[in-house]
């Protein structure tokens, strides 16, 4: 990047404040230390000098944490399921790669939202496969985040399901999660039958969380050791409301959560050296008189600092993405999507993997997600900056002209104009009067039909029926 670039950038914590936040999460862990509900994963502590008591409270040491920190690795490649490397996540990669927030959508909805009428109903497989193939079709998004839990299916086997139409519906990169535990080894093998194998040039990287706050629950813990035995990166993401779970201070948010993220590495690390781990946090308040969770400036702020403290470890980061105040693609939802995708991008932030949840991520809305498409394209022209090199700032053009003339038909608006030119493929630019003779439409209804054109248009990779065919007997050989 030329020293003559002119580029938005957005900081937040100074080296000293670093600092006060590392201490603090290091007391927390020291002191008050982390539950961990897995006998097999105690044993593993303990086999590296952790103090346990009561059986399950373990006590990290400093130097146990700052061991960990320098074996996770400082970057990771994910790549599309056809091999071609897409993107790179981590503070360890180049300056030119740095601060390219990347984007997925998702997560887990129980309801769908039509996208013409807002009308939710349940979520099903064939809501996986719309939502899977219109993340596909969507240029801004990098990743296809597991969008939402099929209800129509058992769920002994629905998450398999869901994943075989995730993986047959797109060949980006996957964000997987798996809500029934048993069946996320058995996700993984099929997984490898269908692929072959998963470390090598990953495209699925398993999603999970702890329990906040201070609890390593046993799902986690085996799905963890599951995922780096096999050499796998994958996602570990704390979940913290502000008065309920966590503090009600965001500084005492910021450095519980950081904590607990500082013992998630921990883990990774002493399960297998070296284990790729892309770390985070999804901090939320919580409404007292709705009780629920909210979404605010500070919220935000949280996830810009916790950003930070990964990089300033050296590790990949995710979190959190904008998603759940909004009641459709409405002005709720696009106030939360601007306050979050341009500050993530301006930011230190990795991945956003959970775009398109409205009503608290209850129900999934392909036009909040065309709608945020927009929000990304938009950001990241911003924060693209501008230059001002000599072949940017043309002096002799400016004192040819002198003054009082006009650049309509200077020779670096004739060759550059276009470039410069922002058309949404969304709404075309109207004058007020072009706009009262089209009878006054509504920006609402055009990204609704918008999306919904988009959905009907969107087909599946070439290879979705043999895929689909193969997984189909996998699953069938198993339930």
């Amino acid at each position: 990047m030329s020293m003559l670039s002119v580029t938005p950038s957005l900081n937040l914590l100074n080296k000293d404040q670093i600092e006060r936040i590392h201490h603090d999460s290091l007391e927390i862990l020291a002191t008050t230390g982390i539950r961990v509900d897995s006998p097999k994963a105690v044993a593993l502590f303990k086999k590296f000098s952790c103090r346990v008591e009561n059986k399950s409270q373990v006590f990290p040491e400093k130097e146990l944490i700052e061991w960990a920190i320098k074996k996770a690795p400082s970057s990771v490649d994910i790549y599309s399921r056809t091999g071609q490397k897409s993107f790179t996540l981590g503070p360890g990669i180049t300056k030119e790669q740095q601060n390219q927030t990347r984007f997925g959508i998702g997560v887990t909805n129980l309801h769908y939202q039509d996208p013409i009428t807002d009308k939710t109903t349940p979520f099903t497989l064939d809501h996986m496969e719309i939502a899977t193939r219109l993340g596909d079709a969507l240029e801004e998004f990098d990743v296809i985040s597991t969008p939402g839990i099929a209800r129509d299916l058992p769920p002994e086997s629905a998450d398999l399901h869901a994943g075989l139409a995730m993986m047959a519906n797109t060949k980006k990169p996957l964000v997987l999660l798996v809500s029934e535990s048993n069946c996320f080894e058995p996700l993984l093998e099929m997984f490898e039958t269908l692929h072959g194998e998963l470390n090598k040039k990953p495209f699925v990287i398993p999603y999970f969380n702890p329990i906040t706050p201070l609890v390593i629950n046993q799902e986690t813990s085996d799905k963890i050791m599951a995922t780096a035995i096999r050499g796998m990166p994958f996602i570990y993401n704390n979940y913290g409301m502000s008065g309920a779970t966590a503090p009600i201070t965001p500084g005492a948010t910021l450095t519980l959560l950081n904590a607990e993220l500082l013992a998630g590495i921990l883990f990774s690390q002493i399960v297998k050296e070296k284990t790729p781990v892309i770390a985070g946090s999804l901090p939320a308040g919580f409404d007292m008189k709705k009780m629920m969770s909210l979404y605010t400036p500070h919220t935000m702020l949280i996830n810009l600092g916790c950003a930070e403290m990964m990089h300033h470890y050296g590790i990949p980061h995710s979190g959190t993405s904008g998603s759940g105040p909004g009641w459709g693609p409405d002005l709720l939802a696009g106030n939360c999507f601007w306050m979050n995708h341009l500050t993530s991008i301006m930011g230190k932030v990795g991945l956003c993997p959970f775009v398109g949840g409205n009503f608290d991520s209850m129900a999934f809305s392909p036009g909040a997600v065309v709608y945020a498409n927009e929000v990304i394209r938009m950001s990241r022209i911003f924060a693209a900056g501008f230059s001002i090199d000599n072949k940017d700032v043309p002096l002799d053009e400016i004192k040819s002209i002198g003054s009082a003339g006009n650049f309509l038909m200077a020779p670096s608006t004739g060759k550059r104009f276009r470039e410069f030119r922002l058309e949404s493929p969304i709404w075309e630019s109207l004058t007020l009067d072009e706009w009262q003779e089209k009878e006054m439409p509504k920006s609402g209804k055009i990204l609704r039909k918008y999306t919904d054109d988009l959905i009907k248009k969107a087909l599946p990779p070439d290879d979705h029926d043999e895929i689909m065919e193969k997984g189909r007997l996998f699953i069938t050989g198993r339930f």
